[in-house]
């Protein structure tokens, strides 16, 4: 049998009409049934493309330019090349339907579960300065430190681009004030291939609702020279600023905080709220970046867990203790389970500043806790999972299945691994109720899911 080939070549500049999306925002052009797959097209465009990369089943390409463009093309707020925001070309109306196609999909062609209902996505009025957290890299170049985030697929930090469509506006504010400040007292920037220099990365936090701000300074070395005059004049210009914290990492790393933490002005946290909750905020701390969307979210999932004052439940993946702590307004007990140590403390004090004495906190892996507090006789009716992307492993399944909860509330951040959980939930005996999307990063590919699932009747 001879040999199939591509029906184009690397390099060979086409026409191609678009006809879909694929779940990254990538527009889908075919020649003659071989897909191509390019960013920033739209479907019902025609275009002009570069073909970039031949595979055997599909290609890449490049987006020369658009002939016949599409209504939902939209003009960029923002014309930065930094990868954190693949949708800006396109309405906000078309993202959401996208991000609803891609939980529709995967519902059908990984969970088998196309009869469950997908609810219409919940969309933000005002999608942009949503995100409350940012953490920005330090260069130098000509002699003069700046910071900006990196170009996509690289650890080329594009010049001075610290102010950003997505972030709270009150950090686009705070980020250029800070890097001149840094250029004023000769701080050093780190350089990642030498292994020296001064400050590698800043973080600033904001409370949405509370409007406190914290400040990062990540730095290689102990030493911060000039350090209380930095702090002086940050204070002064934005009397909102109630922490300022130098992390040290001395490491070669991506990684951006290191273990040492030492606060230079003011507490130890911010503060925000979520609903009526106060949260308590450090730089470690594992806190939604959006605020609005994420008191939805918890609202859906409090709604799927239907609870009553006699229920318990155990809140796996619970972080700083956010969602138990709304689970444990309803229940009679919550128990939570986290791996990470820093955040199982922030959990005790969260519960504590919110008055809250019928919730529990575990450190350790959930596949290893559940079982022992199976044997002590905890029966819960029900459990929620919040993992990370890679969704939940087979061990905690397991462990879940084995404690036969009434209900499951499963919240996720990658539609693939949920649809795949929910079937080996399905196979077990567990039935999937109902499906909200909710998009907590628009003008991003992201899609966060809640999700209702009960033990079916024998």
């Amino acid at each position: 049998m001879a040999k199939q080939t591509a029906p184009v070549e690397k390099n060979e500049t086409i026409t191609l009409s678009f006809e879909d999306l694929t779940h990254e925002g990538n527009g889908v052009g075919k020649i003659d049934g071989y897909p191509l797959f390019v960013p920033y097209a739209l479907p019902g465009e025609k275009a002009t493309v570069k073909v970039v990369k031949v595979n055997k089943n599909f290609g890449f390409g490049k987006l020369i330019e658009v002939t016949n463009s599409s209504p939902h093309r939209v003009e960029p707020t923002c014309h930065v090349h930094c990868g954190g925001c693949q949708l800006q070309h396109m309405s906000y109306e078309l993202q959401l339907q996208m991000k609803q196609d891609q939980v529709h999909n995967v519902m059908k062609k990984i969970a088998h579960l196309e009869h469950v209902p997908v609810h219409p996505i919940i969309g933000m009025e005002e999608p942009s300065h949503y995100r409350n957290k940012v953490q920005i890299p330090a260069g130098e170049k000509n002699g003069e430190l700046i910071v900006g985030f990196y170009q996509k697929r690289s650890h080329r930090i594009l010049q001075n681009q610290d102010t950003c469509y997505m972030q709270d506006e009150a950090i686009n504010e705070v980020l250029p004030f800070t890097r001149q400040l840094m250029n004023k007292y000769n701080i050093q920037a780190y350089d990642e291939k030498s292994h020296r220099g001064q400050l590698r990365h800043i973080m600033v936090r904001t409370g949405h609702h509370t409007k406190d701000m914290m400040i990062v300074f990540v730095t290689k070395t102990s030493k911060f020279p000039e350090k209380d005059r930095i702090m002086k004049e940050l204070t002064d210009q934005f009397p909102q600023v109630k922490s300022i914290v130098q992390n040290v990492n001395d490491q070669r790393t991506n990684v951006v905080l290191g273990k040492k933490m030492k606060v230079l002005w003011g507490d130890n946290y911010i503060y925000d709220k979520i609903g009526d909750l106060t949260f308590a905020i450090s730089p470690k701390s594992f806190f939604q970046v959006n605020p609005v969307q994420t008191k939805v979210l918890y609202d859906k999932a409090l709604a799927y867990a239907n609870l009553d004052k006699d229920d318990v439940v155990v809140d796996a993946y619970c972080g700083i203790g956010s969602i138990s702590l709304f689970l444990a307004q309803e229940a009679k007990k919550v128990y939570g389970i986290e791996v990470v140590p820093e955040a199982i403390e922030d959990a005790n004090m969260n519960a504590e500043l919110n008055q809250m004495d019928n919730v529990e906190f575990a450190v350790g892996q959930a596949e290893k806790v559940m079982p022992k507090w199976k044997e002590q006789g905890l029966d819960p009716d029900v459990i929620v999972v919040d993992p990370p992307r890679k969704g939940c492993d087979i061990d905690f399944l397991e462990a879940m299945m084995a404690m036969k909860p009434k209900r499951i509330v499963y919240v996720s951040c990658n539609p693939s691994t949920l649809a795949r959980d929910l079937r080996i939930l399905e196979d077990d005996g567990y039935e999937t109720k109902q499906v909200q999307p909710v998009d907590m990063f628009p003008n991003t590919s992201h899609v966060e899911c809640v999700v209702e699932v009960v033990r079916k009747v024998v």
